[in-house]
């Protein structure tokens, strides 16, 4: 997990650890269910009704494809079975105990799935839909690859389950981006420290990282600030500052605003998605056959 923001010369210091690999199959909650952020605001229903599931903790490869649970969004009711929600966390053969049976899946894994199908369910109304080209894009921006069979056999998954799983969530990204009107930056990455650990070194590089961040809050041409009420003219005002010049520290202070700026759109943005999919969902019931958790 990310280190804890903490404080430098007042400042927000962010972290700067490198990617983190997963450690459960059930990655894809990177690409959808991360995306669909909030709580679901729809009715629960939750029964021991006479699906297959109910009074049970296992389930018989004959079972995977009874309903364990029916949702019901804009005035149509849709049936899970448990092998659409198993399949949503890896192979079926990776799930399976050593008796053959399979766990009855959780209510928090039937209501992500639930969430997601009402999301895509709200993208196809709306004509939203991806290429080939994007789904691959996408799997290269959040995975770092788009060889599928690749992604799949790390999570326990097919190539064409992983295809699938990619693709809907280029759908829910699609979506996202469609509705959410603030923008996000890029996140800033943290300058490269100097070997010796000095913070005073100095250079050209330091220099360029600094205006780059600033922006417009920078005049090249004079060699100053071109502002003094700026975000980064607070920071750094303190330090020595030239288009040829920079230390360490002054380039770390830069970091820290620009992804205290990151940041904070970054959270004003999932909140309006968030508003956006609890509307989806307060129109959603939902209806559970098992009280499995």
């Amino acid at each position: 997990m990310a280190d804890s923001t903490i404080e430098k010369n007042g400042a927000p210091k962010a972290p700067k650890g490198a990617k983190r690999s997963l450690g459960t199959p059930v990655w894809i909650a990177i690409c959808a269910v991360a995306l669909v952020v909030g709580v679901l605001c729809g009715h629960f229903l939750l029964s021991n009704g006479s699906g297959a599931a109910s009074g049970k903790t296992t389930l018989s490869e004959s079972d995977l494809d009874s309903t364990i649970a029916t949702y019901t969004y804009d005035g149509s009711s849709h049936a899970i079975t448990a092998r659409e929600v198993l399949q949503q966390n890896g192979s079926l053969e990776n799930q399976a105990n050593s008796d053959g049976s399979y766990n009855v899946p959780s209510a928090d894994d039937i209501l992500s799935y639930a969430r997601n199908k009402v999301v895509l369910a709200e993208a196809e109304s709306q004509n939203i839909t991806v290429t080939d080209d994007d789904v691959s894009s996408y799997a290269q921006s959040t995975l770092g690859t788009d060889d599928f069979a690749t992604i799949g056999s790390n999570y326990g998954l097919d190539e064409d389950a992983t295809k699938s799983l990619l693709h809907d969530a280029a759908v829910i990204k699609k979506l996202r981006d469609s509705v959410i009107t603030t923008t996000v930056p890029d996140q800033p990455t943290a300058p490269t420290a100097p070997s010796d650990g000095n913070e005073d070194t100095a250079s050209a590089d330091y220099a360029q990282y600094i205006i780059n961040l600033a922006g417009d809050e920078w005049d090249s041409t004079n060699n100053t600030w071109a502002s003094t009420d700026g975000a980064y003219y607070s920071a750094l005002s303190t330090y020595s500052i030239s288009n040829d010049s920079a230390t360490y520290a002054a380039a770390e202070q830069a970091y820290y605003v620009a992804y205290s700026n990151y940041s904070t759109a970054a959270s004003q943005a999932s909140s309006e998605w968030t508003t956006y999919v609890n509307g989806l969902l307060s129109k959603t019931s939902i209806q559970i056959n098992s009280l499995t958790v």
